[in-house]
């Protein structure tokens, strides 16, 4: 039997070497499942990074496929996760980049690597080419959101999904500060159960009720 697969997608300007893709693939691999772990580094033009994705998925469909996207990494978890079936684990994902990203327009530099490239309108309309107005299946996505979170407002995430079981935590950063804590919880959702940690200051909510 196949193993099961983890793709985790990191955020706008980072890489696999950003704090929770490296402590997730180090947590991964103390538990002996390091080869069930794929952190690809995405181009910054959204459809080649999501056709990077496609390919990674398409190439390992005979495993049990969970994203794990983080920030837009959630954004591009979204769509993928509709258009293949997949389950998807959300952290302070981004809503509408589209329009967040408009007012960064120009040179950027991505916060791990020396890569200098410019950010023009034709990413903002690549974004907005997937975006997903409605889901499918709300049960097939865990979103785990911090109030605290000083670049995207939570409040908007918790809209879209907020027919899917989720864990919202008071405090916080766009990092998602103690994201060890929640690895627990996203082992579980892969295997179909919601075991959200039961910690004082988290607002847990496990479905729309």
């Amino acid at each position: 039997m196949a193993q099961p697969l983890f793709i985790y997608i990191h955020g706008f300007n980072s890489s696999p070497d950003s704090y929770k893709a490296r402590f997730f693939v180090d947590w991964m691999a103390a538990a002996g499942k390091a080869d069930q772990v794929i952190v690809p580094t995405l181009p910054h033009w959204p459809a080649a990074a999501i056709d990077l994705l496609e390919q990674l998925i398409t190439a390992n469909m005979d495993r049990t496929i969970t994203l794990i996207g983080s920030s837009l990494g959630g954004y591009y978890s979204t769509w993928l996760a509709e258009k293949y079936d997949l389950r998807a684990v959300l952290i302070n994902p981004a809503v509408r980049p589209y329009e967040l990203l408009e007012a960064m327009l120009g040179e950027q530099g991505n916060y791990y690597s020396d890569e200098i490239y410019e950010l023009t309108p034709e990413h903002l309309q690549q974004l907005l080419a997937i975006n997903c107005l409605r889901l499918q299946d709300p049960s097939r996505y865990l979103l785990l959101t911090q109030t605290g979170d000083e670049t995207l407002d939570y409040r908007e995430a918790v809209e879209k999904f907020r027919d899917s079981p989720m864990l919202v935590q008071q405090g916080g950063s766009h990092g998602f500060d103690q994201f060890e804590s929640v690895i627990p919880a996203i082992l579980a959702f892969a295997e179909g159960r919601i075991e959200l940690p039961a910690v004082t200051d988290l607002t847990v909510r496990a479905d729309k009720d």
